[in-house]
């Protein structure tokens, strides 16, 4: 049994925009809690948490690390996060384990693009969020003018619980703390707007506030729990990693006024599939049924694979016999991890709140949940909101006899990365990897590399168009073949409709006095979907497309499945053919942070790329934000562009938006393309 509670433990995910500091905070936390002698610098690269070789070589993390340490009784569980918005997956999986998000801030650099994102993404998980402003000692810096942008940007429910003080010397607290001297603003009065704010929670607590004109501090800690928990309440914290000013400070913090599993917000479970699943919370109790959940799966070289969790309900051991989602058979755990940096420490037991590791389950994949009764089959935790991969790059062996190496490899880092998905297109014969960004992207091909020992060769990939229909049309095929013996025989009529955009394909049957006998109804489907995946005009996907067939003939003897297959598929590229078939791009909305000077070349730029401009947005700091759709296909060069634009200080995030018709001379090109491909033929 562990020598803590479960309310003794704390877990936190550092996530913000990257340069904001993180890795270098956990140091600075870890040598303040006496977890380490002497704090790392990402420089030297001797942190803990940065501990992959690309990491070192590039200076900033690439993937999410777990780190441990103790501090006043208390168990902290901390992921520090990358924050380049190419490798955003990792910080948002992060906040499937954690009760509490620390958004850090670049007291030089202010609001950026990842800090909104992982507001609004923490905020949509229902964690609790404080703010950590890093860098105070920074120069330049205007702390006030900061505060004032992340009220204005956050809401009122943004307040600092310690200011900084002695020019960003040290940093003294405002909760506990009813007075004393700030750089800015006033202690006295910072402490009065959060006892304001923290009692409205509780009507009673607020009637003695307002008769007394004071509260203890013991009064205040569940009211201060639930205003976190809803939102009431976003408390914000100053530090400076490099010189260790807050540090402790903030370690309070985390120790009294952090959430405990209890406190926080339970993660929402759904069990059932469809209409019929119905959700639930989890309980952090050591006595029920466990519940875990897979946040995060490693490949690790020399361990195997490495499935990470949180304990959300029951007691793991060394013992239990889990079941890997609705798998029948159960895994014993046998060997049990707790991961600190690239560390792995095998304990006895892990409790709700707990994050833990085990080692060479092939079952486990990301998102798995983890239990110990058929009673929790068909449970899963809510889905996380990831974005869509939408850079791409088609990969193909550079020596022969690797495609299978190639394959192996690919699907391994997908299962590290939800952010990082392979697509093979049937009609162009590609292997893409698509990730949500060109760093993003480099760093597997150096992953590749550097781990694997496998080179491939790469060239951008085709556009993922699609075809679709725009007016109903009828379809016609009679297949009839005689080769001396039993012939074929079939013949389908049917009828297509256009479905409005993300619909997809259905397929009806209407057949009356079986003219099609009933077994013949699936081949007639098999021959239309055979179609789908390269259609007449172009030789690109169909989709949004009602197909009904509604009559036709059969022989007593000669009709076949492989009769009604071929006439399906005839009659369906017949009425294709005949309902003004359309080609579809890929449309897809972009956020780009950019400097203010540079915020007209950048619209116009997106004019240019047949885009619109769908909103701006003023950050601190001499920053903008353009809000826009555009195509894919006019984007696949615009790392370069933007960075020749910014001077390399524009960063941007890509999302697929939905689909849309292209021009009538880009149509016609990639019809006439198809025509003259002899493999398309």
């Amino acid at each position: 049994m562990p020598h803590y509670s479960v309310d003794a433990i704390r877990t936190v995910a550092l996530v913000g925009h990257f340069d904001s500091g993180k890795t270098t905070l956990t140091e600075m936390l870890l040598h303040r809690a006496g977890a380490i002698g002497a704090p790392g610098t990402v420089e030297r690269g001797d942190t803990v948490c940065d501990f992959d070789p690309m990491e070192r070589e590039y200076r900033h993390s690439l993937n999410s690390a777990l780190v441990n340490f103790s501090y006043q009784d208390t168990e902290i569980r901390l992921i520090d996060t990358p924050g380049y918005p190419d490798f955003i997956g990792h910080a948002i999986c992060a906040l499937a384990a954690v009760d509490t998000a620390l958004i850090t801030v670049n007291a030089a650099s202010g609001i950026e693009l990842t800090t909104t994102r992982m507001m609004d993404w923490a905020a949509k998980r229902q964690l609790c969020r404080m703010i950590v402003i890093n860098k105070i000692d920074a120069e330049r810096v205007d702390l006030p003018g900061l505060m004032a942008n992340l009220r204005a940007t956050f809401g009122k429910e943004v307040l600092p619980i310690n200011l900084p003080a002695d020019g960003g010397k040290q940093v003294v607290d405002c909760f506990f703390n009813p007075g004393g001297e700030a750089d800015f603003s006033s202690v006295t009065e910072a402490h009065r707007a959060l006892i304001d704010q923290v009692v409205e929670v509780d009507e009673d607590l607020m009637a003695t506030y307002l008769e007394q004109g004071d509260v203890a501090p013991e009064q205040l800690h569940a009211p201060f729990e639930q205003a976190l928990r809803e939102g009431h309440i976003i408390p914000v914290c100053f530090v400076s990693s490099r010189t260790g000013a807050g540090v402790t400070e903030l370690l309070n913090v985390l120790a009294k006024l952090a959430p405990n599993p209890h406190e926080g917000n339970p993660p929402l479970f759904v069990k059932g599939e469809g209409s019929a699943a119905t959700g639930f919370r989890s309980e952090p109790a050591p006595d029920k049924h466990v519940l875990a959940h897979v946040f995060k799966v490693v490949m690790d070289p020399f361990v195997g694979k490495m499935g990470m969790f949180r304990v959300h309900q029951g007691k793991i051991t060394r013992e239990s016999q889990l079941f890997v989602g609705d798998g029948k058979k159960p895994f014993k755990v046998g060997h049990l991890f707790r991961v600190h940096g690239k560390s792995y420490t095998e304990v006895d037991s892990l409790l709700p709140g707990d994050l833990g590791a085990v080692a060479k389950v092939d079952e486990i994949e990301f998102d798995s949940v983890l239990h110990d009764s058929h009673d929790e089959d068909h449970i899963h935790l809510k889905p996380l909101d990831f974005p869509t991969p939408m850079h791409g790059l088609a990969v193909e062996p550079k020596r022969r006899g690797d495609e299978q190496r190639i394959a192996e490899v690919l699907h391994k880092l997908q299962l590290e990365d939800p952010c990082f998905k392979i697509d093979q297109h049937q009609s162009t014969h590609e292997t893409v990897m698509r990730g949500l960004g060109d760093l993003h992207l480099r760093f597997v091909l150096e992953k590749m590399a550097s781990q694997y020992h496998l080179e491939v060769l790469t060239q951008p990939p085709r556009i993922p168009y699609r075809e679709t229909i725009t007016q109903p049309a009828e379809g016609h095929h009679r297949h009839k073949k005689q080769t001396g013996g039993a012939g074929q025989f079939g013949e389908v009529m049917l009828r297509v409709e256009p479905l409005p955009r993300g619909e997809g394909f259905h397929f009806v049957d209407e057949v009356k006095g079986g003219v099609i006998p009933g077994q013949f109804i699936p081949s007639v489907e098999k021959g239309v979907r055979s179609v789908l995946e390269a259609g007449p005009l172009a030789g690109f996907p169909v989709t949004d497309v009602k197909v009904t067939v509604h009559d036709g003939k059969h022989h007593s003897v000669d009709s076949k499945d492989i009769a009604f297959q071929v006439a399906g598929r005839k009659a369906f590229i017949d009425a294709l053919r005949n309902a003004r078939a359309i080609v579809l791009e890929p449309m897809v909305s972009i956020d780009i942070t950019c400097p203010e000077v540079n915020l007209g070349d950048i619209t116009a730029d997106l004019t240019t790329r047949r885009g619109h401009v769908t909103g701006t947005q003023a950050l601190s700091h001499q920053q903008s934000s353009v809000q826009g759709i555009a195509p894919l296909s006019e984007l696949t060069n615009y790392q370069a562009r933007l960075k020749s634009v910014t001077g390399g200080k524009g960063s941007y995030l890509m999302n697929l938006s939905h689909y849309d018709a292209v021009p009538q001379d880009v149509q016609t090109r990639l019809a006439s393309e198809y025509k003259i491909a002899p493999d398309e033929e």
